[in-house]
């Protein structure tokens, strides 16, 4: 049997070129030598998204990214969080296990308090507690399925450590019923700059979106800030915003080449933003066009979920049933429940 690895997005915005290389590719190469699941996790944006209508808008932009860029749906299990009552319970399990203080240390929760003590406000001031409880309903998401490995990107590999502390609290007193997640995180794309130089993030606004028209992605790749060292000066490229980028996308070849290029100097970063263009659209072109047909297509979007979702609860069907009786509950198998009088 293949180990399990479990890859989730969340649908709050039109996925970027770092969530693509921190996230979405790992995770797709991951399939390849294990039984992937990949899900949608809608529940989780409701904690920053407060429209029916723009979450559900957002969830087929997700589904239709992942399908675009080669996810098979025939070869893993592709879900809506959401179509998954067994996460909700596993959740609500799982927090009786889990100690307040281990949330307390949650970077976004911690994060939240730290701004809100030094505006003045109460610690807990915007706070809910979909915030504060995020890590036990992603715990829920991994320990379901039997996770072995997570795919995720360096700002989330706490999460996966506090579904593992979480396992341990848990098995600690039920015996060894769910299997403690890894993070796999590729230190290589850690923290790919965004067109301000900073880390690329939604927060941030300073984004490249995936499937940009041409139009919009060639003005986003000449926006992108550079230093004013004049064209004939030699410069390094692992300091340099462009070269960041551009060699996630490019050839070996094509890298070693514009490596080189930098040492030597003589050129001007135009001809660079011109060159990571090319790249991306050689990248994503074919994708993007995919993109736009599934998007034309919300039934089939829809089907291919719920189909998904139907796998993903057979799956995970043994393990509910070993934590409901290991926690003293009817066991999951039952069909139906007693009659009043029974």
């Amino acid at each position: 049997m293949k180990k399990i690895s479990l890859s989730g997005i969340k649908p709050t915005g039109t996925p970027h070129l770092g969530n693509y290389l921190g996230m979405i590719r790992p995770a797709l190469e991951l399939a390849k030598d294990y039984q992937a699941f990949y899900f949608i996790a809608d529940a989780h944006a409701l904690n920053q998204v407060g429209d029916g209508g723009e979450l559900r808008r957002m969830t087929f932009e997700t589904a239709a990214t992942l399908l675009a860029l080669g996810l098979n749906p025939e070869e893993v299990t592709f879900f809506r969080q959401s179509d998954i009552p067994e996460v909700f319970e596993l959740a609500v399990i799982l927090a009786a296990s889990t100690a307040k203080g281990l949330l307390n240390r949650a970077h976004a929760y911690k994060a939240a308090v730290d701004a809100n003590l030094t505006s003045g406000r109460d610690p807990d001031a915007g706070v809910n507690m979909g915030l504060f409880t995020y890590p036990v309903l992603m715990a829920a998401d991994i320990l379901l399925f039997g996770s072995h490995v997570v795919p995720v990107g360096e700002d989330q590999r706490q999460h996966v450590e506090i579904a593992a502390d979480i396992a341990q609290a848990f098995n600690r007193a039920y015996g060894e019923v769910l299997v403690v997640p890894e993070a796999v995180i590729r230190e290589e794309v850690a923290g790919i700059p965004g067109t301000d130089g900073r880390k690329m993030s939604k927060s941030y606004g300073n984004v490249i979106p995936i499937f940009s028209p041409p139009d919009q992605l060639h003005a986003r790749i000449m926006g992108i800030v550079t230093d004013s060292r004049p064209p004939e000066e030699p410069k390094n490229p692992d300091q340099d915003n462009l070269f960041g980028i551009y060699k996630h996308f490019a050839t070996r070849e094509e890298t070693e080449a514009m490596r080189r290029k930098y040492l030597r100097g003589g050129f001007g970063y135009g001809e660079v933003k011109q060159a990571l263009y090319e790249v991306l659209e050689r990248a994503f072109a074919a994708a993007r066009t995919r993109y736009e047909g599934y998007l034309l297509d919300r039934p089939l979007l829809d089907r291919v979920l719920f189909a998904g979702a139907e796998k993903a609860r057979a799956s995970c069907a043994p393990l509910m049933n070993k934590v409901r009786e290991a926690v003293g509950f009817r066991h999951g198998e039952a069909t139906h429940l007693p009659s009043p009088a029974g």
